[in-house]
């Protein structure tokens, strides 16, 4: 097997002598080539023509920003060479969701084995569309793909914070991330909601302040501590959603209560909206609103239509 290594210098988890072990392990399982990425966009590129240089797999050692990125490129271009995943990041929620030690050395030697016993999986993925304007060519549509999850609303405007805190030098950790969600949340207007969930053949949902979309479980990880708001997803069904009506204290206190650590079944609450194995549904907003997919920040929209794209990515498990 011919393989690609895509690795991001910047990720979380990721050293030179960490780098030095995985190449002489994988190195001596498969035809190996390297490439470090070298700005936001640039994993995407690179896995999109990895086919055309004769690669049958692409491998990256990353977070789960650039795990989102290949996937986008092999997507670009139709492209069934195998994805192998190393945890690099801080979360690495789709390595986890799919079994992988959370360590890039430990998960090295389960991909090995992977290897050598012939294992994979083909995962669905989720598709988020969004209408854009452009003042030379008018109305278009933007989409992109996500793997694991992607959210409208309050935990879009953290990780848009939490972006910008690491550019400013800071590390990326579950206390950053929590002191960063508290001062979003004391910020946020939660009185005048801002979303409609839309569904086909189904009455629209209005009074959404916040929108987690689900293409497997855990939705994300604190330290070794699965959240899961959508503990019913996977990547052998649709989409799941959990939307919230309110966010006052003590609706948002429930909700963690319930998701933090091992799922004890759907979380329950008047003010929760929840779907289960959905093929495609629209959330609108009165105003732009942040969208974040697998952790990256995307911008505000005010429309975005979300499908589940079944049977889309083989993955070395």
């Amino acid at each position: 097997m011919r393989a690609l290594l895509l690795v991001n210098p910047k990720a979380t988890s990721t050293n030179r002598r960490t780098l030095d072990v995985l190449l002489r392990a994988l190195g001596a399982a498969v035809d190996l080539e390297v490439a470090e990425t070298g700005y936001r966009g640039h994993a995407s590129v690179l896995a999109a023509h990895a086919k055309e240089k004769g690669f049958d797999a692409v491998a990256v050692l990353g977070g789960d920003g650039t795990v989102n990125e290949v996937a986008n490129g092999l997507m670009a271009v139709d492209d069934r060479a195998k994805m192998i995943i190393i945890p690099g990041g801080s979360a690495n929620v789709l390595a986890r969701a799919l079994g992988l030690p959370n360590n890039p050395v430990e998960a090295t030697g389960a991909l090995l084995e992977a290897l050598r016993e012939g294992r994979s999986r083909t995962i669905s993925l989720g598709l988020a569309e969004w209408d854009v304007r452009d003042s030379g060519t008018g109305a278009g549509v933007e989409s992109r793909y996500f793997t694991f999850c992607a959210d409208l609303g309050w935990d879009a405007e953290v990780i848009r914070a939490v972006e910008g805190l690491r550019s400013a030098g800071y590390r990326a950790s579950p206390t950053l991330y929590m002191q960063t969600a508290l001062r979003h949340y004391l910020m946020t207007d939660r009185r005048h909601p801002a979303m409609t969930l839309t569904r086909p053949g189904q009455t629209d949902v209005p009074g959404i302040f916040l929108a987690i979309v689900s293409n497997t479980a855990p939705w994300t990880f604190v330290g070794s501590r699965p959240v899961n708001p959508t503990p019913w997803a996977g990547f052998d069904t649709g989409l799941d959603l959990l939307a919230m009506t309110k966010l006052r204290l003590p609706a948002v206190a429930n909700l963690l209560r319930q998701i933090v650590g091992e799922p004890q079944g759907l979380p329950t609450g008047k003010h929760l909206v929840q779907a289960h194995d959905e093929s495609v549904f629209t959330i609108e907003a009165v105003r732009p609103i942040a969208l974040q997919l697998d952790g990256d920040y995307l911008g505000e929209r005010e429309r975005v239509t979300f499908r589940s794209i079944p049977d889309a990515l083989q993955v070395l498990v």
